[in-house]
């Protein structure tokens, strides 16, 4: 063997002491950013997941009076359930990180409650929800809680992982609470159900008498006071009016949202061509009410908007996939009556739409800015261009999914569902106050009649109510007794955001809109919903052709009557003639061969998705490792090559 020679040995040396330095810059400079930076951090997620929004900051830059943090954790779970020792971790660094950007008014306390000691009771008087890991009956902790210096207290009852993206909003909200003990006045005007039914017991439908969960979002940051459907006046402690489903009103209450307007009041008005919400419930005589239309037209016209109420916008973008009819080939359908709003369906540019990334709607209808009108008219919620404009009836009574999808034409046109309107309005009762309703009388501070509006009006229409409905936004299931809700869309952040800008405070819109970011993929979903809909379209052509052959057939099989004046029993066969039998073999035949192209277009459905999912699959896996091997492979040639010019 040759022995190394003195240059190979100074560069094996070199190459182990540049390693040996780099581990040692490395390891130090680690070191010093722990000691001086221990709060640096740099982000790189798309979202931004993981950075404290403006409105935390905001918040923790607000504080007064000192607020202690205690966050109640049972080393046990994290030992017992890993994911929880992880999200245990998030949550105790984001604590840290209150604490840090408070300036000292947040101070935070770490505690291990172990089973049946002082801390273990402290945990339950502070409403902590304790859980058992095993069969021993001993239970586990994980929850804050937090006091400020009037000894109020507000508290988690125990964090779950499925709640990690509402993590900041979770623990922001429990600040701001404690930290703001005077709250904005929101009305509350509505024929819905929003707060339960009473009539939940009698019904024996308990869930029926649980208030809707964006109302139960929205009490959390605002005073909520019903406002009753008869009122003459709206009373000046309303700052923000909640006119949800206005059915028939009277003209005296219609008055009192005007005059309220007039005077300065934020309105934010619900209408719906057909509530999906009140359809789905039981009237006054127990069956669903076959009126589930609202408007304001009224109010509305004579502030230069319009929103019809004989009208649903469809939208193929977005469609929610439903059970179709029991009798038909596909057992999912897009029903497009339903969709979610997403991308630039969303007004980004508008606060309380800023960092959402979607709203669901339900059969809801158009939103017009009038010709002629002086307002500014500012779309929140658009839809797609893949839009139809149909009849409400449609879909009120047994609305038909596979029918609509099937008939469904993209008119290449966007509508605008929700708006801003702003801007100097004149009374809808320019000649003053219409007569008090029979057996009435007017309140004695009735106030004076304002015939135009005291500075610019401030005002949110929506044409749909079914953004409160729960089913629509949010997942309510129950933890060992507790209500949880899990949002996969944003309504109820939303409407809380609109209560925030109408009320003028947007300390909490950048945290409450940090939701559950679904991410579909956009091009495939493309792909299969037009797919869909022309298959739907295909089908029924297909469908009908088999129909009508069927009964060509069934008629065939009865032969030719038998001659006037003869008699034919029970048993007696129908005669069938040569050319009716040719006939029917041409029946079946057709009916084969029609079941056939049903069969080939219901392959041929999904055929571009799979083979882009591939495409995707292999894009995924391979090519980003091919990559990485291809720049290796030629970092080393290019090596070879200089090493070799080297020695020449």
């Amino acid at each position: 063997m040759s022995a190394t020679s003195p240059r190979g040995s100074r560069r094996l040396w070199s190459s182990a002491l540049g390693l040996l330095a780099a581990a040692v810059l490395a390891v130090g400079v680690n070191m010093l950013a722990d000691r001086l930076l221990p709060r640096a951090r740099v982000d790189l997620t798309e979202q931004h997941l993981y950075t404290l929004s403006d409105g935390t900051k905001q918040v923790l830059a607000g504080l007064k009076d000192p607020i202690t943090l205690r966050l109640f954790y049972s080393r046990r779970l994290g030992a017992a359930i890993p994911v929880y020792g992880a999200y245990a971790d998030r949550v105790r660094e984001m604590l840290s990180e209150y604490a840090g950007l408070s300036g000292g008014k947040v101070k935070l306390e770490v505690l291990d409650p172990e089973p049946f000691s002082e801390l273990e009771d402290r945990a339950m008087a502070l409403g902590l929800q304790g859980v058992p890991v095993d069969q021993s009956g001993e239970q586990v902790y994980f929850g804050l809680s937090g006091t400020n210096l009037v000894d109020d207290e507000r508290s988690i009852g125990f964090f779950q992982p499925d709640r990690e993206r509402f993590l900041e909003y979770d623990l922001t909200r429990l600040v701001y609470d404690l930290s703001n003990p005077t709250r904005p006045v929101i009305g509350l005007m509505t024929a819905l159900p929003l707060n339960g039914d009473p009539r939940a017991m009698m019904l024996r439908n308990p869930a029926l008498g649980q208030p809707a969960v964006a109302i139960t979002q929205l009490r959390q940051f605002f005073s909520v006071k019903d406002v009753p459907l008869d009122a003459q006046v709206i009373e000046p402690e309303v700052q923000v009016l909640l006119l949800a489903h206005p059915q028939h009103l009277t003209d005296a209450a219609q008055y009192a949202v005007d005059q309220f307007v007039m005077r300065g009041g934020k309105l934010m008005v619900l209408v719906d061509p057909h509530s999906e919400s009140q359809a789905s419930k039981p009237g006054p005589t127990g069956q669903p009410p076959t009126d589930t239309s609202s408007s304001l037209d009224r109010l509305l016209n004579a502030w230069g908007v319009e929103a019809p109420s004989d009208k649903v916008v469809l939208d193929l973008r977005g469609a929610w996939r439903v059970r179709a009819n029991p009798g038909d080939r596909v057992q999912a359908v897009d029903y497009v009556a339903w969709y979610n709003l997403q991308g630039d369906s969303l007004n980004h540019d508008d606060v309380s739409l800023a960092q959402l990334d979607q709203i669901t709607v339900a059969s809801a209808g158009e939103v017009r800015k009038k010709d002629g009108a002086a307002i500014e008219f500012t779309p929140l919620l658009t839809t797609s261009p893949q839009t139809m404009v149909v009849d409400a009836a449609r879909v009120r009574q047994e609305p038909n999914p596979v029918r609509l999808l099937a008939d469904f034409r993209s008119g290449n046109e966007h509508h605008v569902l929700a708006a801003r309107i702003r801007g100097t309005l004149d009374s809808a009762f320019p000649a003053g106050p219409p007569p008090a309703a029979e057996g009435q009388a007017r309140p004695a501070d009735f106030p004076a009649h304002l015939a135009r509006s005291q500075g610019a009006a401030n005002i949110v229409v929506a044409n749909d109510t079914d953004l409160l409905e729960d089913r629509f936004w949010v997942r309510v299931q129950d933890f060992f007794g507790q209500q949880v809700a899990t949002p996969f869309s944003g309504n109820g952040p939303f409407l809380a955001n609109l209560a925030d800008t109408l009320a003028g405070s947007d300390a909490l819109i950048s945290l409450r809109s940090r939701g559950e970011s679904l991410r579909p993929f956009e091009l495939v979903e493309d792909i299969r919903r037009n797919a869909d809909a022309e298959y739907r379209q295909t089908e029924r052509q297909l469908t009908q052709k088999l129909e009508e052959t069927e009964k060509r057939l069934r008629e065939l099989r009865q032969g030719t009557p038998a001659a006037p004046g003869a008699e034919r029993n029970q048993n007696q066969a129908a005669v069938i003639t040569p050319e009716q039998r040719a006939e029917i073999d041409r029946a079946r035949e057709e009916i084969i061969a029609t079941r056939r192209q049903l069969r080939a277009v219901q392959l041929d459905l999904r055929r571009d998705i799979e083979g882009l999912e591939t495409t995707l699959r292999i894009v995924n896996i391979a090519l980003v490792p091919a990559l990485l091997t291809a720049f290796a492979i030629g970092l080393a040639v290019v090596r070879t090559r200089r090493r070799a010019a080297a020695r020449a």
